[in-house]
Order: structure tokens, then C-alpha cells, then sequence
């Protein structure tokens, strides 16, 4: 029911991620990330928000992804009607897939890139999807927009879309979390959302709150 991508972009180490589905909220069930562990999404017929929070703990304690991953959901008798992906901050992949999801399902990691998927149109939704990230140019933001119409095209949920979601985390720049929890075009919705980001009063406020690099913004001297 569900698409997403996780990323890492190379020079500035920035971490995103994007989601889109068929059914409500997105972005609250999916995606969970901090910059100085990583990114993770937890989807799937039954998803485990845990298993979300969890991924981070563990990258944030210096686990890989791929371990990550394997630790958390091989205990899970549950996990067969889940999906797991996990990027760490390092731009290291993990994922899993349960057999109870619906076809078509699957994931797959490529350089610094991980996606998965369950109840697409076929596997070309995650080929769009990774090429729409790596071709597009632009912020990390545009980018996963390109990436989310790119999936859409390519057949994306089976049933359509009705909520999409991204996020941005850096260790110099404020977090961007982007959701739209329910739309009849919540891709053309995310991406007005994202145009009133960029507008001056709300991007030059976020430019002086505090960061991981900058933790005193703003300061008196």
C-alpha cells in the first residue's frame, strides 16, 4: 500500500526521505529520521512504528542499516506482514519484506539508496522512483518530489494516492518534515506545501533556529 525512498546525498551528507499510499498518514506511519543516526521506513500490511524507532536507536548506538534491520525484525513473529527499510548516516542500506504483503512487493538498496514498496502496480515503480531521485537536480526536497511523480507515473499504490510525505534531516540545517495526511492529488498538494517553504518569511526564520552543528542559533554574540 505504500511506496518509499531513502536517500543520502553524497557531498553534503544530507539524509531525506519520501512516501506516498493509498490510505491516510503517511508520513506518521512511514518515515523516522535523525541526522546523527539515519533514516528509516516502516510500512506494510500490519507496519510496526517500532520497528521505525527502533532502527534509529540501534544506527544511533553505530549499528549499520543492514544489521539493523536483520536485528530488529528476525524476532518479530509478526514480521511476515511487515516492511522494513533503514538508511544510516553513513549512506549504508538495509531492508526487509514479509511474504504476507501484498504483491506486488519488494525493496532494493542501490549505492546510497534504499527502496521499498508492497501493493504496487510491479517493480518498475521502484526503478522510477530511484532514477527520479538520482536524475533530478535541484535541493534534496525537489528531488524527492521528481522521485515521488516519477513512481506515480510508473503505475505507483495499485488503488492511487491519498497521502504523501518527506524528510529532511542535516547535521547544519533544521529539519524539514513535509506531510499532507490525506488529498485527492496529495502529490500536487506536498509540492505547494514545500513552494510555501521556500517563501522568504518561513525560510529565513527556519535559517536561525538551533542545529547539531549550530545548537546556540540563534546568539547574541
Amino acid at each position: 500500500m505504500t511506496f518509499s525512498l531513502l536517500a543520502r546525498d553524497p557531498g553534503s551528507g544530507t539524509l531525506c526521505g519520501a512516501a506516498a499510499t493509498g490510505s491516510l498518514c503517511v508520513g506518521g506511519w512511514v518515515l523516522r529520521g535523525d541526522a546523527r543516526a539515519g533514516l528509516s521506513a516502516s510500512q506494510g500490511a500490519a507496519p510496526s512504528t517500532m520497528w521505525g524507532d527502533d532502527a534509529l536507536a540501534l544506527m544511533r548506538a553505530g549499528v549499520a542499516a543492514g544489521p539493523a534491520v536483520e536485528q530488529l525484525t528476525a524476532p518479530d513473529r509478526g514480521r511476515n506482514w511487515r516492511q522494513l527499510a533503514a538508511l544510516d548516516r553513513h549512506g549504508g542500506a538495509g531492508h526487509f519484506t514479509g511474504t504476507s504483503n501484498t504483491a506486488w512487493r519488494g525493496a532494493r538498496a542501490e549505492g546510497a539508496m534504499v527502496a521499498a514498496g508492497n501493493l504496487l502496480a510491479g517493480p518498475q515503480v521502484l526503478d522510477a522512483l530511484m532514477a527520479g531521485f538520482a536524475e533530478a537536480s535541484g535541493a534534496p526536497a525537489e528531488r524527492l518530489l521528481a522521485a515521488l511523480d516519477a513512481a506515480a507515473a510508473a503505475g505507483g499504490d495499485s488503488r492511487g494516492l491519498q497521502s504523501a510525505a518527506l524528510l529532511i534531516v542535516a547535521e547544519d540545517a533544521a529539519p524539514l518534515t513535509l506531510r499532507v495526511d490525506w488529498a485527492e492529488s496529495p502529490l500536487d498538494a506536498l509540492r505547494g506545501l514545500y513552494a510555501r517553504t521556500r517563501e522568504p518569511e518561513y525560510r529565513d526564520w527556519a535559517a536561525t533556529v538551533p542545529t547539531l552543528r549550530h545548537p546556540e542559533l540563534p546568539h547574541d554574540g
